[in-house]
């Protein structure tokens, strides 16, 4: 009975496992179906000589722009308030949530004032290239405001900020010396999407744009990943993308550094207690300096003058070596990226055609004239190699200098250029007016 009894459990064990495998089989054939379904039809023939017709596109609404622009103006105001007059965390943290909702998820994260640079930079380069108004505005109001209040413009109204800012629930401090290295990164990025621009190979800064894939609620599958990787790592280092890659805020910190106002730790006389510097993720407090002179001030002029000296060589290198990376930059541009396919097919080295290089031969186009382009092109990104190793070397330089000058300070005092102006330190200090 016993044995019976077994046999009986285990069946019915058994059957309850091959249930669920069958469920689960019939739920994926659910979903799988229909993924597939577009292959049921014929894939089309591009070389059947039927003639498109012309594709009319309409032009982007701008039912919304004159309320962006009233908004944008509207919240970077507020946040100034709030940072230099109310001192209230919670306040533009609100206000974050909000710019977060409008600017992200309402607007789908465009008009972007980190993107517009590259509309400006166009504008620039190419005198056929038209800046719309309101891409200059948002182009130039976040460095106003910062020339005047510190980088408010980070602390509640940019969306990339914002939602980076909604889930920093657990910042740690990453040590200052890494921190100083990586804070190059966002010159180079900045000098790529430059480069980029200038040589018609496309707005890379919107192109991986890391967050833009959830305000539009669609994107690729890799740039959603690289979204979700920068949120996952925003938990624990408070605003990966912007201390570590975005190339407007480059431009928003040394517009801060010369700000007429900017946000002060505390109301009153500061009892250095430090809790300041320890409460904020940004590393953007500096510290007292009143101790002894750590050298002798004809040992500091002397180590600057080399520094000085140096740049030259520093700006001379980088060009060098920009001019070297000129073959793996010039793939930035789709028609280099295309020669270099079609002589890879020719070659062999390649099997099967991309959508691209299918389309490229049923246009009877003549390899060679792609082949001639392509090294213009490059020859064209050689000198545009040589101007963006210069600017790095140039940085480099300053860098350099900025981290071997001691500044005496009294009290904790926040970075001008490095601070978000984000307000964590106002409730830990506990002097109050």
């Amino acid at each position: 009975m016993i044995s019976d009894f077994r046999f009986k459990i285990s069946d019915f064990f058994l059957l309850r496992v091959f249930a669920s495998l069958r469920s689960l089989i019939l739920l994926l054939v659910f979903f799988a179906v229909p993924a597939h379904a577009e292959f049921r039809f014929p894939m089309p023939e591009f070389a059947s000589g039927y003639k498109h017709p012309p594709v009319y596109t309409p032009g982007p609404s701008t039912a919304m722009v004159g309320w962006d622009i009233v908004v944008l103006l509207a919240t970077l105001t507020l946040a100034a308030v709030f940072v230099l007059k109310r001192r209230k965390r919670r306040e533009i943290f609100l206000l974050t949530l909000f710019s977060l909702l409008y600017f992200g998820f309402v607007r789908n994260g465009c008009v972007c004032s980190v993107g517009s640079i590259q509309n400006v930079a166009a504008g620039l380069c190419n005198s056929a290239y038209g800046v719309p108004l309101t891409v200059l505005i948002f182009f130039a109001a976040p460095l106003i405001f910062a020339l005047l209040f510190g980088r408010v413009f980070c602390a509640a109204v940019c969306p990339l900020g914002a939602i980076q800012e909604a889930v920093a629930v657990k910042p740690v401090k990453v040590p200052l010396a890494v921190e100083k290295v990586f804070s190059i990164v966002p010159y180079i990025y900045l000098g790529l999407a430059m480069l980029s621009v200038a040589m018609g190979s496309g707005f890379i800064i919107c192109q991986y744009d890391p967050f833009v894939g959830f305000f539009r609620m669609g994107a690729s599958s890799s740039l959603l990943i690289f979204g979700g990787l920068m949120l996952a790592l925003g938990i624990f280092v408070a605003r990966p993308y912007c201390r570590f890659l975005c190339p407007y805020g480059v431009l928003l910190n040394w517009a801060s550094k010369l700000s007429r106002r900017h946000a002060v730790i505390t109301p009153a006389d500061c009892i250095q207690c430090g809790l300041c510097a320890d409460s904020c993720p940004y590393n953007a407090i500096n510290k007292p300096m009143t101790a002894t002179v750590p050298e002798s001030r004809g040992k500091g002029a002397r180590r600057l003058g080399l520094l000085i000296l140096l740049i030259p060589v520093l700006i001379v290198t980088g060009a060098g070596a920009g001019r070297l990376l000129r073959e793996p930059l010039s793939r930035m541009h789709p028609t280099v990226r295309l020669a270099e396919r079609i002589a890879g097919e020719e070659l062999g080295r390649y099997k099967g055609t991309t959508i691209e290089s299918a389309a490229f031969r049923a246009s009877d186009t003549p390899n060679e004239k792609l082949y001639a382009e392509a090294v213009g092109l490059k020859e064209k990104f050689g000198l545009g190699g040589m101007v963006f190793g210069a600017f790095i070397g140039l940085v480099v330089g300053c860098k350099l200098i900025s981290v071997s000058v001691f500044r005496k300070r009294t009290d904790y005092e926040p970075n001008r250029g490095a601070c978000y102006s984000c307000g964590r330190c106002f409730k830990y200090c506990p002097v109050k007016e």
